[in-house]
């Protein structure tokens, strides 16, 4: 895994990944720009009081609080329109480091964007479902227990088919549940550090089309 984590660091480096990560990166900061100016012309229409000085505070702390929202979703919402490009990010490790090996089934443009969407609302889920463990002081833990098992799983299985029938994907996963699980740990991490959470939809398909390959040599 480590050995993979490495491998996958020094994949983001070429210009065809750099370009997903652009890509998923300006759709992110056009929908959260839009969001912003919605709720702006929202308050516009909603805010009528006698007191200006009411109204300029009730707008900064509504701009203050849609902030601190977009922060949490970044990384979610990065994911979702990254996943539009996956299958490229695949197909280009393929090319580049196994081109002995038959490429990958791609997914369609449909079933792409609802493994994008589908990934953002787990992820999500996890993070509101662990909010309530962070007082009683075990939060840390749980959140990186359900990301690292969410990740793994869905990077995990949307990587194994590309290259084996659901079925048989969704069995390896769960012949291999712990070693998947673990391996989302980093990628988990990633996600949190600011900067770094927009690149780890990418660095995770890389990493994770390293990890099947070799369980596939295995098998």
């Amino acid at each position: 895994m480590i050995e993979a984590a490495f491998r996958a660091l020094a994949a983001l480096g070429a210009p065809e990944l750099r370009a997903v990560v652009a890509k998923s990166l300006l759709l992110t900061a056009l929908l959260f720009a839009a969001v912003l100016v919605g709720v702006y012309v929202l308050l516009s229409w909603l805010t009528v009081l006698p007191w200006p000085w009411l109204e300029t505070a009730i707008g900064l702390l509504a701009s203050a609080g849609v902030l601190l929202a977009l922060m949490f979703l970044m990384g979610p919402v990065t994911a979702m329109f990254a996943g539009l490009f996956l299958d490229g990010v695949a197909e280009s490790v393929e090319a580049r480091d196994f081109p002995q090996d038959p490429p990958g089934t791609a997914l369609s443009g449909v079933a792409a964007a609802l493994v994008g969407m589908k990934f953002m609302a787990a992820v999500l889920a996890a993070n509101l479902a662990v909010l309530p463990f962070f007082l009683i002081g075990i939060g840390a833990a749980g959140w990186l227990a359900a990301n690292s098992y969410l990740i793994g799983r869905e990077y995990f299985t949307m990587v194994a088919a590309r290259y084996l029938p659901a079925k048989e994907a969704e069995a390896m996963r769960k012949a291999n549940a712990a070693k998947v699980t673990v391996a989302g740990i980093i990628p988990a991490l990633l996600s949190v550090i600011p900067l770094a959470n927009v690149v780890t939809p990418v660095f995770s398909t890389v990493y994770f089309v390293y990890l099947v390959k070799g369980m596939l040599k295995v098998r």
